[in-house]
């Protein structure tokens, strides 16, 4: 659990850190399968670090967003910031949070604007995937929408936050 007394640069290392489990079981799984069926619990490992991966990126940048919003008087949090970042120069930057921050709405969401607008990008950030039409279940799955257990996903998701943050706090 995340202390609300911890810097943000603390709770984001401390995510990273959190998010080190769910990725080792998918990639280790992604690699022992390699294009193979998995059995059910193979199955049922993926789904569950793949679940832990998105509540742990979604309850960092959430956090983040809270924690930053004193930055801007009002309005949507990652806009501002990304016209920030653009209007000071810091292009690769803007880009990469932009990217991220629609990540994290189309795993909060789903589809919508965010997921269409991921649709139109190229990103090896993270992988998009068109909606299907199945039915939901009823317990917590990960994303149909949106793949981050890429390798290096939280390692360059937790970089842009901190530079995100370092570029706040020196404003």
């Amino acid at each position: 659990m995340m202390n609300t007394s911890q810097t943000v640069p603390d709770l984001i290392t401390q995510a990273q850190a959190q998010a080190k489990a769910p990725e080792d079981v998918i990639s280790t799984l992604r690699s022992d399968l390699n294009g193979q069926s998995p059995s059910k619990a193979q199955a049922d490992d993926l789904r569950a670090a793949k679940i832990e991966l998105e509540r742990t990126a979604v309850d960092i940048f959430s956090l983040f967003e809270a924690r930053m919003q004193h930055h801007f008087k009002r309005g949507p949090f990652s806009r501002k910031l990304k016209a920030a970042l653009l209007d000071a120069g810091h292009t690769d930057l803007a880009d990469r949070f932009h990217k991220y921050y629609l990540a994290m709405n189309v795993l909060k969401h789903g589809t919508g604007a965010s997921h269409r607008e991921l649709l139109d990008m190229t990103t090896k950030l993270f992988h998009v995937q068109r909606a299907n039409n199945e039915t939901p279940q009823d317990a917590p799955a990960p994303s149909p929408l949106m793949d981050i257990g890429v390798s290096g996903f939280f390692d360059g998701f937790t970089a842009t936050l901190l530079e995100a943050y370092q570029f706040l706090e020196k404003k």
